[in-house]
Protein backbone atom coordinates (compact mmCIF):
# COMPACT_ATOMS: atom_id res chain seq x y z
CA UNK A 1 0.00 0.00 0.00
CA UNK A 2 3.07 2.35 0.14
CA UNK A 3 4.03 1.50 -2.71
CA UNK A 4 1.44 3.25 -4.28
CA UNK A 5 0.52 6.94 -4.66
CA UNK A 6 -2.58 8.22 -2.77
CA UNK A 7 -4.09 9.30 -5.89
CA UNK A 8 -4.67 5.79 -7.22
CA UNK A 9 -5.93 4.52 -3.93
CA UNK A 10 -10.15 4.30 -4.48
CA UNK A 11 -12.19 7.66 -3.06
CA UNK A 12 -14.69 5.28 -1.24
CA UNK A 13 -12.08 3.51 0.49
CA UNK A 14 -12.28 3.38 4.34
CA UNK A 15 -9.93 3.67 7.00
CA UNK A 16 -9.37 0.15 6.85
CA UNK A 17 -9.90 -0.79 3.44
CA UNK A 18 -6.85 -2.17 1.31
CA UNK A 19 -5.55 0.07 -1.44
CA UNK A 20 -6.63 -1.29 -4.66
CA UNK A 21 -4.41 0.68 -7.88
CA UNK A 22 -6.12 2.20 -10.64
CA UNK A 23 -3.40 1.35 -13.07
CA UNK A 24 -1.42 -1.59 -13.44
CA UNK A 25 1.91 -1.91 -12.36
CA UNK A 26 3.55 -2.23 -15.53
CA UNK A 27 1.10 1.22 -16.86
CA UNK A 28 2.83 2.29 -14.03
CA UNK A 29 6.02 2.45 -15.09
CA UNK A 30 5.48 3.10 -18.60
CA UNK A 31 4.07 6.50 -17.27
CA UNK A 32 6.87 6.49 -15.31
CA UNK A 33 9.17 6.61 -18.22
CA UNK A 34 7.27 8.94 -20.23
CA UNK A 35 7.21 11.73 -17.77
CA UNK A 36 10.87 10.98 -17.72
CA UNK A 37 11.20 11.27 -21.05
CA UNK A 38 9.16 14.68 -20.96
CA UNK A 39 11.41 16.25 -18.37
CA UNK A 40 14.56 15.61 -19.85
CA UNK A 41 13.24 16.66 -23.00
CA UNK A 42 11.93 20.04 -21.27
CA UNK A 43 15.42 20.43 -19.91
CA UNK A 44 17.87 19.76 -23.03
CA UNK A 45 15.26 22.33 -24.22
CA UNK A 46 16.01 25.05 -21.94
CA UNK A 47 19.77 24.70 -21.83
CA UNK A 48 19.64 24.65 -25.64
CA UNK A 49 17.68 28.02 -25.47
CA UNK A 50 20.43 29.60 -22.98
CA UNK A 51 23.14 28.62 -25.43
CA UNK A 52 21.34 29.88 -28.22
CA UNK A 53 20.89 33.49 -26.07
CA UNK A 54 24.39 33.33 -25.03
CA UNK A 55 25.81 32.75 -28.88
CA UNK A 56 23.59 35.99 -29.80
CA UNK A 57 24.97 37.79 -27.47
CA UNK A 58 28.51 37.18 -28.25
CA UNK A 59 27.83 37.54 -31.81
CA UNK A 60 26.18 41.31 -31.41
CA UNK A 61 29.58 42.23 -28.89
CA UNK A 62 31.44 41.13 -31.93
CA UNK A 63 29.99 42.99 -34.53
CA UNK A 64 29.85 46.16 -32.68
CA UNK A 65 33.46 45.80 -31.77
CA UNK A 66 34.61 44.94 -35.50
CA UNK A 67 31.71 48.36 -36.20
CA UNK A 68 33.94 50.39 -33.75
CA UNK A 69 37.03 49.03 -34.68
CA UNK A 70 36.43 49.72 -38.64
CA UNK A 71 35.44 53.61 -37.83
CA UNK A 72 37.86 54.03 -35.28
CA UNK A 73 40.69 53.17 -38.08
CA UNK A 74 39.06 54.88 -40.52
CA UNK A 75 38.86 58.15 -38.75
CA UNK A 76 42.54 57.91 -38.05
CA UNK A 77 43.92 57.02 -41.78
CA UNK A 78 41.24 59.97 -43.07
CA UNK A 79 43.14 62.56 -40.07
CA UNK A 80 46.30 61.31 -40.88
CA UNK A 81 45.68 62.08 -44.95
CA UNK A 82 43.60 65.13 -44.26
CA UNK A 83 45.91 66.70 -42.06
CA UNK A 84 49.61 65.00 -42.47
CA UNK A 85 50.86 68.07 -40.24
CA UNK A 86 49.23 69.17 -37.06
CA UNK A 87 48.38 72.90 -37.13
CA UNK A 88 47.62 75.57 -34.53
CA UNK A 89 44.79 78.09 -34.27
CA UNK A 90 45.76 81.16 -34.14
CA UNK A 91 44.17 84.12 -32.24
CA UNK A 92 41.77 86.85 -33.58
CA UNK A 93 44.75 89.28 -34.07
CA UNK A 94 47.23 87.78 -35.30
CA UNK A 95 45.58 86.50 -38.59
CA UNK A 96 42.34 86.13 -40.63
CA UNK A 97 42.80 82.20 -41.36
CA UNK A 98 41.60 79.53 -38.41
CA UNK A 99 44.40 77.42 -38.69
CA UNK A 100 48.18 78.17 -39.32
CA UNK A 101 51.81 77.19 -37.99
CA UNK A 102 53.31 79.78 -35.81
CA UNK A 103 51.87 82.81 -34.07
CA UNK A 104 52.24 86.27 -35.40
CA UNK A 105 53.01 89.05 -33.82
CA UNK A 106 54.15 89.52 -30.49
CA UNK A 107 54.78 86.64 -28.35
CA UNK A 108 52.42 86.08 -25.30
CA UNK A 109 54.72 85.16 -22.20
CA UNK A 110 50.86 82.70 -21.28
CA UNK A 111 51.88 79.38 -20.63
CA UNK A 112 49.44 78.35 -22.85
CA UNK A 113 52.17 78.93 -25.35
CA UNK A 114 55.82 77.56 -25.76
CA UNK A 115 58.74 78.48 -27.15
CA UNK A 116 58.78 80.23 -30.29
CA UNK A 117 55.36 81.07 -30.47
CA UNK A 118 53.82 78.49 -30.78
CA UNK A 119 49.92 78.09 -29.36
CA UNK A 120 49.60 74.54 -27.15
CA UNK A 121 46.79 73.62 -24.96
CA UNK A 122 43.79 76.14 -26.23
CA UNK A 123 44.84 75.08 -29.92
CA UNK A 124 45.55 71.88 -29.34
CA UNK A 125 41.75 70.91 -28.10
CA UNK A 126 40.59 73.60 -30.41
CA UNK A 127 42.61 70.77 -33.41
CA UNK A 128 40.79 67.93 -31.94
CA UNK A 129 37.63 69.52 -32.17
CA UNK A 130 38.12 70.87 -35.84
CA UNK A 131 40.06 67.94 -36.93
CA UNK A 132 36.91 65.04 -35.12
CA UNK A 133 34.26 67.56 -37.56
CA UNK A 134 36.32 67.62 -40.59
CA UNK A 135 37.33 63.44 -40.36
CA UNK A 136 33.42 62.63 -40.10
CA UNK A 137 32.98 65.74 -42.72
CA UNK A 138 35.50 63.54 -45.03
CA UNK A 139 34.34 60.46 -43.81
CA UNK A 140 30.51 61.68 -45.20
CA UNK A 141 32.00 62.81 -48.57
CA UNK A 142 33.31 59.32 -48.73
CA UNK A 143 30.10 57.74 -48.72
CA UNK A 144 28.65 60.07 -51.13
CA UNK A 145 31.14 59.33 -53.49
CA UNK A 146 30.85 55.66 -53.11
CA UNK A 147 27.15 56.04 -53.05
CA UNK A 148 27.57 57.95 -56.83
CA UNK A 149 30.06 54.90 -57.87
CA UNK A 150 27.29 52.26 -57.11
CA UNK A 151 24.27 54.24 -57.55
CA UNK A 152 24.03 51.46 -60.24
CA UNK A 153 24.01 49.17 -58.22
CA UNK A 154 20.45 49.98 -56.90
CA UNK A 155 19.39 47.49 -59.90
CA UNK A 156 20.27 44.64 -59.52
CA UNK A 157 22.57 42.57 -62.14
CA UNK A 158 20.13 39.70 -62.62
CA UNK A 159 16.89 41.92 -63.08
CA UNK A 160 15.85 44.30 -65.34
CA UNK A 161 16.09 48.12 -65.03
CA UNK A 162 14.22 50.20 -62.45
CA UNK A 163 10.51 51.12 -63.57
CA UNK A 164 9.41 54.06 -62.84
CA UNK A 165 5.65 54.88 -62.16
CA UNK A 166 3.78 57.23 -64.60
CA UNK A 167 4.77 60.49 -62.83
CA UNK A 168 8.72 59.87 -62.45
CA UNK A 169 8.78 58.30 -66.15
CA UNK A 170 6.91 61.87 -66.96
CA UNK A 171 9.00 63.90 -65.54
CA UNK A 172 12.16 61.83 -66.78
CA UNK A 173 11.04 62.46 -70.26
CA UNK A 174 10.73 66.32 -69.46
CA UNK A 175 14.35 66.73 -67.79
CA UNK A 176 16.02 64.43 -71.14
CA UNK A 177 14.47 67.40 -73.35
CA UNK A 178 15.70 70.23 -70.59
CA UNK A 179 19.01 68.82 -70.86
CA UNK A 180 18.90 68.58 -74.44
CA UNK A 181 18.23 72.01 -75.18
CA UNK A 182 20.52 73.25 -72.48
CA UNK A 183 23.64 70.61 -74.01
CA UNK A 184 22.93 72.73 -77.48
CA UNK A 185 22.91 76.17 -75.90
CA UNK A 186 25.98 78.26 -74.88
CA UNK A 187 28.32 78.09 -72.19
CA UNK A 188 25.37 79.29 -69.34
CA UNK A 189 23.04 76.78 -70.48
CA UNK A 190 25.76 73.95 -70.68
CA UNK A 191 26.58 74.54 -66.86
CA UNK A 192 23.11 74.99 -65.84
CA UNK A 193 22.46 71.42 -67.56
CA UNK A 194 25.15 69.85 -65.69
CA UNK A 195 23.89 70.93 -62.74
CA UNK A 196 20.26 70.17 -63.51
CA UNK A 197 21.55 66.23 -63.95
CA UNK A 198 23.57 66.21 -60.37
CA UNK A 199 20.09 67.66 -58.87
CA UNK A 200 18.48 64.71 -60.57
CA UNK A 201 20.77 61.56 -60.26
CA UNK A 202 18.99 60.38 -56.62
CA UNK A 203 16.01 59.78 -58.94
CA UNK A 204 17.43 58.86 -62.05
CA UNK A 205 20.36 57.23 -61.42
CA UNK A 206 19.07 53.54 -62.53
CA UNK A 207 17.91 55.15 -66.02
CA UNK A 208 19.92 54.44 -69.45
CA UNK A 209 18.79 57.49 -71.18
CA UNK A 210 19.59 59.81 -67.97
CA UNK A 211 23.35 57.97 -67.08
CA UNK A 212 24.77 58.28 -70.86
CA UNK A 213 23.28 62.60 -70.75
CA UNK A 214 25.09 62.94 -67.50
CA UNK A 215 28.36 61.72 -69.02
CA UNK A 216 27.82 63.91 -71.84
CA UNK A 217 27.86 66.94 -69.45
CA UNK A 218 30.84 65.64 -68.15
CA UNK A 219 32.22 66.47 -71.25
CA UNK A 220 30.73 69.53 -71.56
CA UNK A 221 32.01 70.92 -68.36
CA UNK A 222 35.60 69.41 -69.18
CA UNK A 223 35.35 71.92 -72.21
CA UNK A 224 34.73 74.65 -70.36
CA UNK A 225 36.85 73.84 -67.79
CA UNK A 226 40.70 75.46 -68.38
CA UNK A 227 42.12 74.02 -65.00
CA UNK A 228 44.18 70.32 -65.94
CA UNK A 229 43.10 69.47 -62.38
CA UNK A 230 39.54 69.75 -62.77
CA UNK A 231 39.27 68.71 -66.65
CA UNK A 232 41.11 65.60 -65.36
CA UNK A 233 38.55 65.12 -62.17
CA UNK A 234 35.37 66.29 -64.75
CA UNK A 235 36.33 63.10 -67.01
CA UNK A 236 36.90 61.04 -64.75
CA UNK A 237 33.73 61.63 -63.00
CA UNK A 238 31.92 60.56 -66.21
CA UNK A 239 34.32 57.48 -67.17
CA UNK A 240 33.16 56.36 -64.12
CA UNK A 241 29.34 56.56 -64.54
CA UNK A 242 29.68 54.67 -67.66
CA UNK A 243 31.81 52.15 -66.32
CA UNK A 244 29.06 51.01 -64.10
CA UNK A 245 26.39 51.71 -66.96
CA UNK A 246 28.47 49.33 -69.84
CA UNK A 247 27.81 46.68 -67.59
CA UNK A 248 23.94 46.68 -67.68
CA UNK A 249 23.56 48.48 -70.84
CA UNK A 250 26.22 47.45 -73.32
CA UNK A 251 23.74 47.48 -76.27
CA UNK A 252 23.47 51.37 -75.59
CA UNK A 253 25.89 53.31 -78.35
CA UNK A 254 25.33 56.20 -76.51
CA UNK A 255 27.36 54.66 -74.07
CA UNK A 256 29.84 53.39 -75.75
CA UNK A 257 29.95 56.46 -77.76
CA UNK A 258 30.71 58.87 -74.52
CA UNK A 259 32.66 56.28 -72.71
CA UNK A 260 35.21 56.45 -75.85
CA UNK A 261 35.15 60.18 -75.58
CA UNK A 262 35.93 60.49 -71.73
CA UNK A 263 38.55 57.92 -71.97
CA UNK A 264 40.48 60.43 -74.86
CA UNK A 265 39.59 63.52 -72.18
CA UNK A 266 40.87 61.28 -69.50
CA UNK A 267 44.50 60.45 -71.46
CA UNK A 268 45.08 64.20 -72.38
CA UNK A 269 47.87 64.80 -69.94
CA UNK A 270 48.64 61.30 -69.46
CA UNK A 271 52.40 59.90 -71.30
CA UNK A 272 52.67 58.76 -74.31
CA UNK A 273 52.06 55.20 -73.42
CA UNK A 274 48.85 55.27 -71.88
CA UNK A 275 47.56 58.04 -74.49
CA UNK A 276 48.02 54.76 -77.20
CA UNK A 277 46.42 52.80 -74.52
CA UNK A 278 43.75 55.64 -74.78
CA UNK A 279 43.39 55.60 -78.01
CA UNK A 280 42.72 51.42 -78.48
CA UNK A 281 39.90 51.40 -75.88
CA UNK A 282 38.59 54.50 -77.86
CA UNK A 283 38.68 52.68 -81.18
CA UNK A 284 36.95 49.67 -79.57
CA UNK A 285 34.32 51.48 -77.99
CA UNK A 286 33.60 53.09 -81.13
CA UNK A 287 33.55 50.93 -83.56
CA UNK A 288 30.56 49.01 -81.20
CA UNK A 289 28.72 52.12 -81.08
CA UNK A 290 28.70 52.08 -84.93
CA UNK A 291 27.33 48.65 -85.64
CA UNK A 292 24.73 49.68 -83.23
CA UNK A 293 23.92 53.31 -84.61
CA UNK A 294 25.26 53.04 -88.16
CA UNK A 295 23.59 56.15 -88.85
CA UNK A 296 24.68 58.54 -86.35
CA UNK A 297 27.00 61.06 -88.57
CA UNK A 298 28.82 61.85 -85.03
CA UNK A 299 29.93 58.37 -84.67
CA UNK A 300 31.80 58.70 -88.34
CA UNK A 301 33.53 62.35 -87.48
CA UNK A 302 34.72 60.40 -84.15
CA UNK A 303 36.00 57.99 -86.65
CA UNK A 304 37.65 59.74 -88.83
CA UNK A 305 39.73 62.25 -85.90
CA UNK A 306 41.17 58.77 -84.80
CA UNK A 307 42.12 57.79 -88.57
CA UNK A 308 43.66 61.04 -89.03
CA UNK A 309 45.77 61.26 -85.40
CA UNK A 310 46.96 57.61 -86.19
CA UNK A 311 48.03 58.56 -89.74
CA UNK A 312 50.22 61.26 -88.28
CA UNK A 313 51.49 59.43 -85.36
CA UNK A 314 55.34 61.50 -84.75
CA UNK A 315 58.55 59.45 -85.22
CA UNK A 316 58.83 58.71 -81.49
CA UNK A 317 55.29 57.93 -80.68
CA UNK A 318 55.57 55.13 -83.89
CA UNK A 319 58.49 54.28 -81.78
CA UNK A 320 56.37 53.66 -78.75
CA UNK A 321 53.62 52.02 -80.14
CA UNK A 322 56.02 49.55 -82.01
CA UNK A 323 57.91 49.12 -78.43
CA UNK A 324 55.08 48.27 -76.25
CA UNK A 325 52.30 47.01 -78.27
CA UNK A 326 52.28 43.49 -80.89
CA UNK A 327 49.80 44.82 -83.16
CA UNK A 328 49.81 48.58 -83.20
CA UNK A 329 46.99 50.66 -84.40
CA UNK A 330 46.85 51.57 -88.31
CA UNK A 331 45.21 53.73 -90.49
CA UNK A 332 45.78 55.80 -93.11
CA UNK A 333 44.72 59.32 -94.16
CA UNK A 334 42.05 57.92 -97.00
CA UNK A 335 40.75 55.95 -94.54
CA UNK A 336 40.19 59.48 -92.35
CA UNK A 337 38.99 60.81 -95.18
CA UNK A 338 36.26 58.39 -96.15
CA UNK A 339 34.91 58.37 -92.74
CA UNK A 340 34.66 62.24 -93.03
CA UNK A 341 32.96 61.84 -96.35
CA UNK A 342 30.19 59.64 -94.78
CA UNK A 343 29.50 62.04 -91.97
CA UNK A 344 28.51 64.51 -95.08
CA UNK A 345 27.04 61.85 -97.10
CA UNK A 346 24.37 61.61 -93.91
CA UNK A 347 24.02 64.43 -92.84
CA UNK A 348 25.41 67.35 -95.11
CA UNK A 349 26.96 70.48 -92.99
CA UNK A 350 27.01 68.53 -90.38
CA UNK A 351 30.12 70.56 -88.62
CA UNK A 352 32.34 72.82 -89.71
CA UNK A 353 35.48 71.21 -88.55
CA UNK A 354 34.42 67.79 -90.28
CA UNK A 355 34.99 70.00 -93.43
CA UNK A 356 38.26 71.21 -92.26
CA UNK A 357 39.24 68.09 -92.12
CA UNK A 358 38.07 67.05 -95.28
CA UNK A 359 39.64 69.95 -96.77
CA UNK A 360 43.34 68.58 -94.69
CA UNK A 361 42.92 65.70 -96.05
CA UNK A 362 42.78 66.19 -99.60
CA UNK A 363 45.80 68.25 -99.25
CA UNK A 364 47.90 65.52 -97.70
CA UNK A 365 46.71 63.25 -100.58
CA UNK A 366 47.94 65.81 -102.71
CA UNK A 367 44.76 66.78 -104.59
CA UNK A 368 44.66 70.70 -104.24
CA UNK A 369 41.39 71.42 -106.32
CA UNK A 370 39.75 69.36 -103.89
CA UNK A 371 41.15 70.96 -100.67
CA UNK A 372 40.27 74.35 -102.07
CA UNK A 373 36.79 73.32 -102.71
CA UNK A 374 36.08 71.92 -99.38
CA UNK A 375 37.77 74.97 -97.21
CA UNK A 376 35.12 76.84 -99.27
CA UNK A 377 32.41 75.01 -97.85
CA UNK A 378 33.61 74.65 -94.50
CA UNK A 379 33.85 78.78 -94.71
CA UNK A 380 30.07 79.00 -95.34
CA UNK A 381 29.10 77.24 -92.20
CA UNK A 382 28.99 78.82 -88.66
CA UNK A 383 31.30 78.09 -86.04
CA UNK A 384 28.93 76.94 -83.20
CA UNK A 385 31.47 75.02 -80.85
CA UNK A 386 34.69 75.30 -79.29
CA UNK A 387 35.98 73.30 -82.13
CA UNK A 388 34.85 74.70 -84.80
CA UNK A 389 36.44 77.50 -83.39
CA UNK A 390 39.74 75.92 -83.73
CA UNK A 391 39.00 74.66 -86.97
CA UNK A 392 38.20 78.31 -88.25
CA UNK A 393 42.05 79.28 -86.95
CA UNK A 394 43.43 76.04 -88.82
CA UNK A 395 40.86 77.06 -92.11
CA UNK A 396 42.78 80.27 -91.98
CA UNK A 397 46.32 78.78 -91.63
CA UNK A 398 45.37 76.57 -94.93
CA UNK A 399 44.30 79.89 -96.63
CA UNK A 400 47.10 81.94 -95.91
CA UNK A 401 49.87 78.93 -96.85
CA UNK A 402 48.06 78.34 -99.94
CA UNK A 403 48.64 82.07 -100.91
CA UNK A 404 52.06 81.97 -100.39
Amino acid sequence: AQAVPGVLLRADAGDGAVPSPLLRQDEQLELLERLDFVVRNVTELRKEVEELRNSLQDLAVEIVGEVRTHLEETQRVTRRRKFPFPRDRSDSTGSSSIYFTSSSGNPNTDDGESEGGYTTANAESDYDRESERESEDEMSCDTVRTMRRHSLDLVPEDESPLVLDSSLEDGLGQLLEQADRLHSGDEQDRREGFQLLLNNKLVYAGQREFLWRLARAHCDMWELTEDADERRSYATGGKEELELALQKWDQSAECHQWFAILCGQVSEQESIPKRIQAGYIFKEHIDKAIALKPQDPQLYYLLGRWCYQVAHLGWLEKRTVSALFETPPTATVQDALQNFLRVEELSPGFSKAGRVYIAKCYRDLGNASAAVLWMDLASELPGNTKEDAESEKELEEMRSVWEE
